[in-house]
């Protein structure tokens, strides 16, 4: 069977056991502040499984792509040198919820695997949970029971809480799971040893493919359980270990997943690939490059194309991460100094047609952002190599520090293992605790500026999903359902959930609404203080999982949260961040327009202060364009164009109507069509907007920039702020006329200064020049003998470090053996500079970095260079002369 054909398969047989088939949802997760990426298949049911949102099916089954490089799944430095680690993966899953549960899930699972499959029953074993007695959990004898029915007992083997009890967290659901193994070991070596040993033994050829949890308890905040009301069954099987195990292969980059791509790399690489390499064949490296490229293609293809794109924080580091791994291993091991990586993404494209048609549909726009981070690694390289080199000059012992590799790849995105692989061609080594050290400083770093802690919900009413009225009205009357504490970067806050709310959530790049909960039936007016009552204000409203929360400081303790409260917004926020909501809408409809139809969202922020909006194109927009692009919303915005909502409309009759929807956003099945004008904007859109384009007043472009490859942003403003920005435009252009005494033509007068201004600094360095030169030879004369070494220690009086620079490289030609410390004061700020002419550096092994760093420590400072030339600086000017008197020590 095919990889297709096998995927099919699946599909069609829990269709056939009255599962809805769903779609698969975005790898990079949205609406969950506990992910970056979707990691498992039961990710986008998360919301049910937490009962904070109902089923909409009791049955469904999928295929859904996923992506594990961070967190507690990270298998990225895996990925390649095993068969069977991925960075992306389709995880295989059917799902009930509150429907079947063990004796059906057990019951298809071996069906599909021994009867459509056809999967020898004497390769597979299985495993149940075996009890814990420190968590007071039994043998789940029922699952053993029902295996029982198919599989020998000396196959069913027990499973410790690590390997078979899922936790989807420190709280929250989870459940004994029972996972099938697959054992493809040759008949020989299965006589010898059997399989029921290797099993969760990390032995490469005896591999877990599916995993069935039964979900039946809820993990509490102080770690005790407690029943769920209804059962669950959440199972994933891995696609890429299955396709292997069908297509009779010993690793899953043998098979028709992966080959392909392999294949097409190997023959541009001009190398063959050798599946069966291990380490230490000559080609073994090869082979691990071109798994790493087949397999980091796919993550990087697919998040781009879900909308994450490289960047340099959080979800888009990782990408950029994993982007640059790939990169690394072209560059280190096939020899492709030109970007290349780029080129794979047709061919994947082409070969999730069908199955994944995001990627299809955007291929040009994820080919081009590949090729952009390529060529900016690719020069990364090289300026990495240069800096490497300042470490190695900078070292006195072979050993290149931690702080300094760590500097490499932090800073400058310069891999470990290849400044490790320079070093030792270069006769160094690397300081790998030092590194480690500094590693975990980072991660450490990074942990305390994310960690959240999050307390038990507190049931104050009978829970249920919330209402959001906040299209139609800006207040309600509401209760509390439930609240609890969190905590985040040491600041307290409170969570509290209601069965009706006005508060729109954060989402879509609409910012949550702000406002108060009061416990009054006092309904109050814009113009009164909410401070000056007993109420709950709402900072902030975000989306977890489906649940709308609403986030506040402090809740007072004599409120009875058990009565009725009134749900008031920030009423002029909401109406300031709405105008700014609908002129993107506005803006995407003028930029589809104008620059053509290849537009498309890629981000988005809307705030009651301004808008951003991030769209795919491909060079800097005219100011022609720019000022076209403005008219044509501000034209929309005069005619006064009344919006057009449409709610819960089908999907694909949303689609069919010629919308515009955006990529890697998971639409449910009925959406909401958002209309200004049939023939200029509709869009499917959750957030809210203006009665009519006439509300938001004017559109004004403050931005036009570069995000990244093939990204570019517009920053815009509206409404009142708007025309204060307009007005405070006007009052500088009439400042400056008044300056220049009223020129017909301001923008020629301003040119004519900074011509003349320009003049004049030309004028100003040719003096400085004159001036460095004059000193070169006052400097020559006082050069001082000391044991064959030409020293020379002054204070200059020069404006810049240019100026000391090119007196430096003067002196240098004319003073042979020349060792040079020069002092300047530079606007009150210290500087200095050495110089060591290269035979002193080589002979007599001196460095000027060093030496540099050293003399800064008097002037509290410091700096560096290369080993014939550096500089420092520093903030105590009183030390220069303590600098001058120091530096002789060097060489005496």
């Amino acid at each position: 069977m095919t990889a297709q054909e096998i995927r099919q398969a699946f599909l069609d047989f829990f269709a056939s056991k009255g599962h809805t088939i769903v779609p698969s949802a975005p790898i990079v997760v949205k609406n969950d502040p506990t992910l970056m990426f979707t990691n498992a298949g039961m990710n986008q049911f998360k919301d049910i499984f937490l009962g904070e949102a109902p089923a909409k099916a009791p049955r469904v089954a999928d295929t859904q792509r996923c992506l594990r490089v961070s967190g507690k799944h990270n298998d990225l430095e895996e990925v390649g040198i095993d068969t069977y680690h991925h960075t992306m993966f389709e995880m295989l899953g059917n799902w009930s919820f509150g429907d079947y549960f063990k004796k059906e899930a057990i019951a298809w699972s071996w069906e599909l695997l021994t009867k459509v499959y056809g999967i020898d029953e004497d390769r597979l074993y299985v495993t149940y949970f075996e009890g814990d007695e420190k968590e007071g959990l039994a043998k789940d004898q029922e699952a053993y029971d029902f295996w029982k029915q198919y599989v020998d007992e000396s196959r069913i083997l027990p499973g410790n809480k690590k390997d078979n009890f899922w936790e989807m967290g420190e709280t929250g659901p989870c459940g004994p799971c029972s996972e099938i193994h697959y054992d493809g070991r040759s008949n020989e070596e299965r006589a010898k040893v059997p399989g029921a040993s290797l099993v969760n033994a990390d032995d490469p050829n005896v591999i877990e493919i599916w995993n069935n949890v039964f979900m039946q308890f809820n993990r509490l905040k102080d770690g005790s359980l407690q029943s769920l009301p209804n059962k669950h069954v959440d199972t994933g099987m891995g696609f890429e270990r299955l396709v292997r195990v069908l297509q009779n292969k010993t690793s899953n980059y043998d098979t028709d997943v992966f080959q392909p791509m392999i294949q097409f790399i190997a023959e541009k690489s001009g190398k063959k690939y050798n599946a069966a390499a291990v380490p230490g064949d000559a080609d073994w490296n090869d082979a691990v490059a071109m798994r790493v490229m087949a397999d980091h293609i796919r993550a990087i293809s697919f998040a781009i194309s879900d909308g994450q794109l490289p960047s340099n924080n959080k979800a888009g580091y990782v990408i950029r991460r994993i982007l640059r791994r790939a990169v690394r291993y072209s560059y280190q091991y096939l020899g492709f100094k030109e970007p290349f990586l780029n080129q794979l993404v047709p061919l994947l494209a082409d070969q999730f047609k069908g199955v994944f048609d995001e990627l299809y549909s955007q291929k040009d726009f994820v080919q081009k952002v590949v090729l952009e981070e390529e060529n900016s690694f690719l020069r990364t390289l090289e300026t990495g190599l240069s800096r490497f080199d300042q470490a190695v000059a900078t070292t006195d012992n072979k050993i290149i520090s931690g702080e300094a590799a760590f500097e490499l790849s932090d800073t400058f995105g310069f891999p470990f293992d290849l400044t490790e692989l320079i070093a030792r061609e270069k006769g160094f080594s690397v300081d790998i605790e030092g590194f480690e050290i500094e590693l975990q400083k980072q991660k450490n770093r990074s942990r305390l500026a994310t960690a959240v802690d999050t307390g038990d919900w507190v049931m104050v009413g009978r829970d249920k999903p919330t209402y959001f009225v906040g299209y139609d009205q800006f207040q309600t009357e509401a209760r509390i359902i439930k609240y609890r504490k969190v905590t985040a970067k040491g600041k307290e806050q409170y969570q509290i959930v209601l069965d009706e709310t006005p508060f729109y959530a954060e989402s879509g790049g609409q910012v949550g609404d702000s406002g108060v909960l009061s416990p009054t039936k006092f309904k109050k007016d814009d113009s009164q203080d909410y401070k000056d009552y007993d109420d709950i204000i709402i900072t902030d409203t975000q989306k977890e999982n489906g649940l709308i929360v609403h986030y506040t400081d402090a809740i007072n303790p004599n409120i009875d949260l058990t009565a009725p409260v009134y749900a008031i917004i920030d009423n002029g926020k909401r109406m300031l961040t709405e105008s700014n909501h609908s002129a993107t809408h506005l803006l995407q409809a003028a930029l589809r327009q104008i620059l053509g139809d290849h537009v498309a969202q890629k981000g988005s922020l809307v705030n009651a202060d301004y808008l951003r909006f991030d769209f795919s194109h491909f060079s800097k927009i005219s100011d022609g364009d720019l000022e076209a692009i403005e008219r044509t919303v501000n034209a929309k915005i005069r005619e006064d164009v009344h919006l057009k909502e449409e709610r819960n409309v089908p999907y694909q009759q949303a689609l069919d109507s010629g919308v515009t929807a955006l990529f890697g956003e998971k639409y449910g099945d009925f959406v909401r069509v958002i209309t200004f004008d049939d023939n200029f904007s509709k869009e499917l859109c959750g957030g809210t907007h203006v009665k009519s384009t006439g509300q938001i007043g004017f559109f004004k472009i403050i931005s036009e920039s570069a995000v990244a490859a093939g990204v570019r942003r517009i920053e815009a403003i509206t409404g009142v702020i708007a025309e204060n920005y307009i007005s405070d435009q006007s009052k500088l252009v009439q400042q400056l006329k008044e300056l220049l005494k009223n020129p017909k033509d301001v923008a020629a007068s301003v040119q004519n200064l900074l011509d003349e201004n320009a003049k004049l600094k030309k004028e100003i360095e040719k003096n400085i020049q004159l001036k460095a030169s004059g000193l070169k030879t006052e400097l020559a004369e006082k050069a001082q003998d000391i044991n064959g070494i030409n020293f020379i220690a002054e204070r200059v009086a020069l404006p810049n470090a240019d100026a000391v620079k090119t007196l430096a490289y003067q002196l240098k030609d004319i003073v042979p053996n020349l060792f040079l410390v020069l002092a300047a004061d530079f606007d009150g700020k210290p500087n200095i500079t050495v110089m060591i002419a290269e035979n002193l550096v080589k002979d007599k092994g001196l460095n000027a970095g060093n030496i540099v760093r050293e003399l800064a420590k008097e002037i509290q400072g410091g700096g560096g260079g290369q080993p014939f030339f550096a500089t420092a600086g520093g903030k105590d000017l009183s030390g220069l002369d303590k600098v001058l008197s120091k530096a002789v020590s060097f060489i005496q």
